[in-house]
């Protein structure tokens, strides 16, 4: 029995000293007395010789580095701060581990290289240019530079990108009173060609206001002297046929108007206003 359990301990222990496996989220290099042998990158079962042989795992996914906020100056003398991002994965184990060793170093050395040609870039344009205009072909350029340069540390760099633009703290006070002055100068000019658009407005308004009270005016002239002409010529036309009948129409539409409930009247007897109240025709 103890023969069994001393087996199984030996197997345990000595195991991992000649078989490994590999994931696929990464890659290994087998290494001797610290001399690269081999590379794998295909996930799996594998072997190597015990004791002799080490194993180096390095990662296969994508990566990314943040690299610090640093300063740069544009091409109108500008600083500014600037945050950058930069994803990349590891495309050569053996040149990797030859060049870099490890993640800290090959970090270090990206940063140091997006660094240095993002300077280059944005020293070449100025500030608009570098947070509006131009942004995208600046992260092109800085991308396949870069990639170019660390392709021989067994690095490929997939993109690089600016994460925020800012300007130096004690810029940003500066700037923004000149922003503001700038834009309540802007409003200005805009407030003064709305009020002036405004007065326009209102002189073509009056004017026209004008315009069609005097024609409507004019027109109620024109229709009211019609009508009064037309009346005219009715009342003549219906005096000259019956003058006794239309004196006596008339007669009683006075009386109508003027003799109301607790009217008085002071009239001498033969007033023609009564001649019709006296006598009858």
């Amino acid at each position: 029995m103890s023969t069994v359990v001393i087996l199984v301990i030996a197997t345990v222990l000595l195991v991992p000293q000649f078989a490994f496996t590999v994931t696929e989220r990464e890659q290994a290099i087998v290494v001797q007395f610290g001399n690269p042998q081999r590379t794998v990158q295909e996930p799996g079962l594998y072997f190597k010789l015990p004791f002799i042989q080490s194993l180096i795992r390095l990662e296969k996914r994508v990566l990314s580095t943040d690299a610090r906020t640093a300063e740069y100056l544009t091409l109108d003398k500008k600083r500014v701060m600037v945050d950058q991002i930069l994803r990349w994965r590891i495309s050569d184990p053996l040149d990797f581990y030859r060049s870099v060793r490890d993640l800290p170093r090959a970090q270090a050395r990206l940063d140091d290289n997006v660094g240095a040609r993002l300077r280059q870039e944005i020293a070449a344009h100025n500030f608009l240019d570098l947070v509006r205009q131009k942004r995208e072909e600046i992260m092109e350029t800085v991308t396949n530079d870069v990639r170019e340069t660390v392709k021989s540390f067994g690095i490929e760099v997939l993109d690089v990108r600016i994460k925020q633009v800012d300007l130096p703290t004690e810029v940003q006070a500066s700037v923004f009173a000149r922003m503001r002055a700038e834009r309540e100068r802007i409003a200005k000019r805009y407030r003064a060609e709305g009020e002036e658009r405004a007065r326009e407005i209102r002189a073509g308004a009056d004017k026209e206001r004008e315009i069609l009270l005097a024609t409507a005016y004019e027109t109620a002239q024109r229709q009211s002297g019609e009508g009064d002409a037309e009346a005219a010529g009715i009342y003549a036309q219906a005096f000259g046929k019956d003058p006794d009948f239309y004196g006596f129409i008339r007669r009683l539409q006075t009386y109508e108007k003027t003799l109301g409930a607790g009217t008085t009247l002071v009239l001498p007897t033969d007033s023609d206003l009564l001649r019709y109240l006296q006598t009858a025709r």
